[in-house]
């Protein structure tokens, strides 16, 4: 097999427009380093992190399309999901989401929102777009 045999099929990169780009820096940069991504270009209108092959790009929103904010249950993103190395994992950044002052969601069915075999946490960056770790199966 052959590296783009290796690589067909999986994400390349998702670029995410953000109404406050600092503000989603702050954010992004500390949880991505926890799942292994580092950064890997910045400009004035956004950064991305890259994690081997894969890479997430923040974009500053131009000032003529924030009239209109998101919301996962318009057309278009729902949410992103990511793989946990475990449950202890998962549970650690629970703990470092809270001190931070980050909402965890579905908070009376946590680790289990999911379901009673999916063990993830669940919360949003700051432009309210949803995002879950999942650890793997025990």
């Amino acid at each position: 097999m052959n590296r783009s045999d290796e690589l067909l099929g999986l994400l390349h990169h998702i670029e995410i427009n953000v109404s406050d780009l600092e503000r989603s820096i702050s954010f992004w940069s500390w949880f991505l380093a926890e799942l292994g991504y580092q950064e890997y270009q910045r400009w004035d209108r956004g950064i991305s992190f890259r994690r081997g092959h894969t890479y997430l790009v923040f974009v500053q929103t131009e000032a003529r399309f924030l009239d209109i904010p998101y919301h996962r249950r318009r057309t278009g993103l729902n949410h992103i999901a990511f793989h946990g190395a475990s449950r202890a994992q998962v549970d650690d950044l629970t703990r470092k989401l809270e001190a931070k002052g980050i909402n965890i969601l579905y908070k009376d069915r946590h680790p289990y929102a999911g379901g009673s075999d999916h063990y993830a946490v669940y919360f949003e960056d700051p432009d309210r777009i949803k995002i879950e770790v999942v650890a793997p199966p025990e």
